[in-house]
């Protein structure tokens, strides 16, 4: 029964050791994030210790969203190969091929993930075992999370040029409304509702909560810092962002297998450079 999982998920792993390009675009991109905002953070972060890991850790967790978001895209390239034609024809069941996309994705978000980690550590980012293991374990179930919401939506679209824009429609927003930037503190009173019901904003406060140690820190301190949230007068902790995520990840991973199975890849339009 795994093992069509575990052959999808190696192939697609090979795929990304092979793919150098999409790699050094990750960290390229990391390290442009990286510079960009820390002008930010270091000007709205008055009196933190180390306003740099604060930001460090937010784009780690990006990191993992856009990836386990963007290789969902790795179904419609394989529609256009026509590999994916090969494996449904195949003697295994569909929500065993649904599986092994979202786990390959997750683990290649992952481990995206833990390059970044390692670069952050060089720049300062101060971690124990404790907190790498949490760390590890938040980036798991966000590469589900939203491997899961990429597969659902590339199930569901019916024209690759459309999903594309429909990813960075989705994405950009949720980015730059999560926290992982620019801290919620400073972004406009209107969009707090956006910010609450974002589930980047959740994901980022509980990675952030791990990755800087803020076990001991009161109530109000994780508010001042961004973990913590306050809804109306209930506040929303780094626990409740947490089962949040949790069930946003369940309910969306139900629905990309029951999308992936029912869907008709053959009404699927895949744009091919050269060809209208």
């Amino acid at each position: 029964m795994t093992r069509p999982i575990i052959a999808i998920i190696k192939r697609n792993i090979l795929k990304l050791v092979r793919d150098k390009m999409r790699l050094f675009a990750t960290l390229f991109m990391t390290v442009m994030f990286l510079f960009i905002f820390s002008f930010v953070t270091k000007s709205v972060m008055v009196g933190m210790s180390n306003p740099l890991s604060y930001l460090i850790s937010g784009i780690i967790i990006m990191t993992v969203f856009q990836t386990s978001l963007n290789n969902s895209m790795n179904i419609l390239e394989d529609i256009s190969s026509g590999f994916m034609k090969e494996i449904l024809v195949a003697p295994i069941k569909r929500w065993q091929i649904a599986i092994g996309q979202v786990l390959s994705s997750a683990i290649i978000a992952v481990l995206q993930g833990m390059i970044i980690i390692v670069m952050g550590v060089f720049l300062g980012l101060r971690l124990t075992i404790f907190s790498v293991v949490l760390m590890i374990i938040i980036m798991i179930f966000t590469g589900i999370t939203f491997s899961s919401i990429g597969l659902y939506l590339a199930a569901k679209s019916k024209n690759s040029t459309n999903f594309q824009l429909l990813i960075t429609i989705i994405s950009f927003p949720l980015m730059f409304l999560s926290g992982a930037y620019i801290p919620t503190m400073v972004i406009p009173k209107v969009l707090i509702p956006v910010i609450f019901v974002n589930p980047l904003t959740h994901t980022t406060a509980i990675f952030r909560y791990a990755a800087l140690n803020m076990e001991s820190m009161t109530t109000d301190q994780l508010l001042k810092a961004g973990v913590a949230f306050n809804a109306g007068g209930f506040i929303i902790t780094p626990a409740i962002s947490a089962i949040i995520v949790a069930v946003i990840g369940v309910i969306f991973f139900v629905l990309c297998v029951r999308a992936f199975t029912k869907a008709d890849f053959s009404q699927v339009k895949v744009f091919k450079r050269g060809h209208r």
